[in-house]
């Protein structure tokens, strides 16, 4: 049992790096040193023995449920999505936003956004999309005008909103639905319009930037018609539709997943020998296999880890004490709990992949949100939602760094302005937090989810539509001019009052937004008579 410990330490070390070993050693130091903490998070402590076993042979210790997870429906989720980049979904995804939003304001950098959207829903990976996009769009985004930490930044923080984007969420989204019970399509429901939030966040923030920068778009005659792709390779979005069908229909993640494999490749190897292009053969296939493994190493090794960490939680009880000390800080303010939540969420991601954090806080911090009654569902997503834009981040900012790479740009400058970028997103999880109507859910029980009707949603999603373009507005300091300083703080302050739903609060940020509009629009008549 020492050994197998021992290994799993080290084995992360070499794959994800030293952080979350450094942090499960912490842990394992405070199972054995419990007497000797002050105050709440003393405990009577546990022995060698005790730990060990407890580490390597329950169900609570390395092979637990995240360990388990991995190796079924992630691992077929990742490799679902190394077949589907293999087949060219890839590039078709990188030409069809082109298509769409090439000749927008702000050009290439939409492209990303739009793009770095497509292929999240299949990879699950921050860095890997940003890497995958980031090849074609970050060079077109520098040769259009954008300086080069700017480019990294829009490429990374548009495909780190992949691991929020259905049908193919991150990994830590098949996790929630072993801990939390609930059905993974129920998930992926639940998260569709919050996925949908963030992008339109990045999206509004980017067209900002442009319009203050003066950036055009390109000139259609430049651009790929929509129509001709989708009629040349929209066979390539079968297998998205068809794994949709699947997990609809009641089919479990891993044999959805499964069925969905095994059509790519008959699909991509008919096409093939249509058009007599050898696009797909059995290299390629090999080569799915090989990236597919590889990607889900890195996945199990932060999950064996990350297993650890929540053996010592559930031996000492660390959990209910970290919720307490929480709710004792917030004093049962429900946006302080949030707050602080973020806080942990953010700092954790500073060191820890996206399914590490993620279980760690489900098993430390969502019970103190329950305790004020916020809704199962949405107390998860939460913390999946932060425990993701940690990728962005710095000072561990991977997603940033592998932007700032192929841009060729200060590595801390692009991280921080990815932050920015999605900053206006950070409002989205408070805003499902308060009122799990934009996530539909009405009520959860054990693992039964109710649903409200899709159009209850929309009052509240355009509310939140409105705190984003505010708090956009107030960051990049320009709606439809540069903004005054009175003009960006009553801006900041009605994205905050639009947190929390109702008609009086959401009356306000909407005279606000028209009310400024209005100034910058009769400041720019103005301007250009005289």
């Amino acid at each position: 049992g020492g050994l197998a410990i021992l290994i799993t330490l080290e084995v992360t070390r070499r794959v994800v790096g030293p952080e979350l070993p450094i942090v499960a050693i912490c842990f394992l130091a405070y199972a054995y040193l419990g007497p000797y903490l002050p105050g709440i998070l003393a405990h009577r402590g546990y022995s060698t023995e005790r730990i060990i076993s407890h580490m390597y042979l329950s169900l609570e210790g390395i092979l637990g449920i995240p360990l388990g997870v991995s190796a079924t429906f992630v691992f077929m989720f990742i490799l679902f999505g190394a077949v589907l980049d293999k087949t060219g979904v890839g590039k078709f995804f990188i030409d069809l936003a082109f298509a769409l939003t090439g000749h927008t304001r702000s050009g290439p950098a939409m492209t990303a956004v739009v793009a770095s959207g497509f292929m999240g829903s299949i990879s699950g990976s921050s860095v890997a999309n940003t890497v995958t996009t980031g090849a074609f769009t970050i060079p077109l985004m520098k040769k259009t005008g954008y300086k080069p930490y700017f480019a990294g930044a829009v490429e990374a923080a548009a495909s780190t909103g992949g691991q929020i984007m259905p049908p193919v969420m991150g990994a830590a989204a098949f996790i929630m639905a072993e801990f939390t019970g609930i059905p993974y399509v129920k998930i992926i429901i639940a998260a569709a319009i919050p996925a949908v939030l963030y992008y339109f966040a990045v999206g509004t923030m980017v067209h900002l930037e442009a319009c203050k920068l003066g950036i055009k778009g390109l000139p259609k005659e430049q651009l790929p018609k929509a129509g001709k792709l989708l009629l040349k390779n929209g066979y390539l979005l079968i297998p998205l539709l068809i794994i949709i069908y699947f997990l609809v229909a009641g089919y479990t993640p891993l044999a959805a997943a499964f069925r969905a494999i095994v059509i790519s490749v008959i699909i991509a190897t008919i096409a093939t020998l249509i058009k007599k292009d050898k696009s797909f053969g059995i290299k390629d296939l090999i080569g799915a296999f090989e990236s597919g493994a590889k990607g889900a190493v890195g996945v199990a090794c932060a999950c064996a880890c990350a297993g650890m960490i929540v053996g010592v939680v559930t031996l000492t009880g660390l959990g209910l004490r970290i919720a307490e000390i929480i709710v004792t800080l917030a004093q049962g303010n429900l946006i302080l709990t949030l707050f602080f939540t973020m806080i942990a969420s953010l700092i954790l991601g500073m060191g820890l992949p996206t399914t590490a954090k993620y279980i760690v806080l489900a098993t430390m911090a969502v019970p103190a949100l329950l305790k004020l009654n916020v809704n199962l569902m949405a107390a998860h997503l939460f913390i999946l939602y932060f425990g993701v834009v940690a990728d962005i981040t710095p000072p561990v900012a991977l997603a940033a760094y592998a932007g700032a790479g192929i841009a060729g740009a200060n590595s801390m400058k692009t991280g921080l302005q990815a932050v920015k970028l999605a900053l206006a997103g950070f409002i989205v999880p408070y805003i499902f937090a308060l009122d799990p109507t934009l996530i539909m859910v009405k009520e959860v029980v054990g693992s039964t989810v109710t649903f409200l009707p899709f159009y209850n949603a929309i009052p509240i999603m355009l509310s939140a539509m409105l705190g984003i373009v505010c708090l956009a507005g107030a960051v990049e300091g320009y709606l439809i001019d540069h903004c005054k300083i009175y003009e960006r703080l009553l801006l900041v302050a009605s994205s905050l009052l639009l947190l929390k739903p109702g008609l009086l609060t959401d009356l306000f940020g909407l005279i606000v937004l028209i009310g400024i509009y209005y100034l910058q629009k009769t400041r720019l008549k103005n301007s250009i008579a005289a």
